[in-house]
């Protein structure tokens, strides 16, 4: 009877850490500029501006890694060349083309797409941009 206790006690525990260890990390999806800065602290990961070239010139995120054009289709081709495996952070100028990227993200194998929506909703709560 002993050891029964302490094996479901060990069991409980390791369960417990188990949870713990998952709760700062959201299901892959939408993030809110503030989510996104607690997310990237814990899980950097590949930030890519989806605007066109015009937008990218006129203001970026600094931390911005890539700018692959949704609307030209470059973003789909590039897409090909990135790992799946790791965790990519996508924004446009409101979130609408960001949230499409992310869906053909999923769809194509990536399992940790983040949309963070606009450009100036990141900015507006003191995320670094060129500008």
């Amino acid at each position: 009877m002993k050891k029964l206790i302490i094996l479901f006690a060990f069991i409980s525990l390791i369960t417990i850490i188990m949870v713990g260890l998952n709760y700062d990390s959201p299901e892959p999806g939408e993030l809110s500029p503030d989510q996104f800065i607690t997310m990237f602290e814990s899980h950097p990961g590949i930030v890519i501006d989806v605007r066109t070239p015009e937008e990218f010139e006129e203001g970026h995120l600094m931390r911005s890694d890539y700018n692959y054009n949704f609307l030209s289709g470059e973003f789909e081709e590039k897409m090909q060349e990135l790992n799946k495996s790791e965790t990519y952070y996508l924004y446009c100028r409101t979130g609408n083309r960001s949230g499409q990227a992310m869906e053909i993200m999923k769809e194509a194998g990536f399992e940790n797409v983040y949309n963070i929506g606009g450009f100036e909703d990141l900015v507006s709560i003191g995320i670094p941009a060129n500008q």
